[in-house]
């Protein structure tokens, strides 16, 4: 974790370091990621609502977008991978719900509980990408892995209860 004097070098007016952020949920002094996945919970509810390929889309679309906005704020801070950009959390919750029955928007709750849980073990790979990519798509891709593996859980255990 870094030193989080390094958040007052980004310009929340600008648009990419306000995305990289998470709108702000990653200037929680705490657990900035577990705020991140929290606040994309609620955008996780309503993507349920939507169908499957609408999730799809929007993961896509923030992906690409977080890989610009966490490379634009690392500039800024002059750091790699700072605990306050969650756009990546963002992106992982999104793929853990992909797939899930539409409608059931408090399923988003499970979602968020998976993927934290990878998301902190880190497991194969997403250590390794953790570790080894840099810049923006190196901040996105450990948590595109992390989610990944919460949404094999939550479909496994999906499987299960419904």
């Amino acid at each position: 974790m870094a030193d989080y004097k390094l958040l007052r070098k980004l310009d929340l007016k600008n648009p990419w370091h306000l995305l990289a952020v998470g709108l702000g949920s990653g200037l929680c002094p705490k657990a900035p990621g577990t705020c991140g996945s929290f606040l994309a919970m609620f955008f996780c509810a309503g993507l349920i609502m939507c169908p499957w390929y609408v999730t799809l889309i929007v993961a896509v679309v923030v992906f690409f977008l977080g890989v610009k906005a966490c490379n634009e704020a690392e500039k800024a801070m002059g750091y790699h991978d700072h605990g306050g950009l969650v756009i990546d959390e963002f992106v992982g919750m999104f793929i853990a719900i992909l797939f899930f029955p539409q409608g059931m928007w408090y399923l988003a709750g499970l979602a968020f509980v998976l993927f934290r849980f990878f998301d902190i073990l880190k497991p194969f790979p997403v250590c390794y990408a953790d570790k080894n990519i840099g810049g923006g798509l190196g901040v996105m891709v450990d948590d595109v892995l992390a989610g990944i593996y919460a949404l094999i859980a939550g479909h496994i255990i999906l499987y299960f209860v419904l």
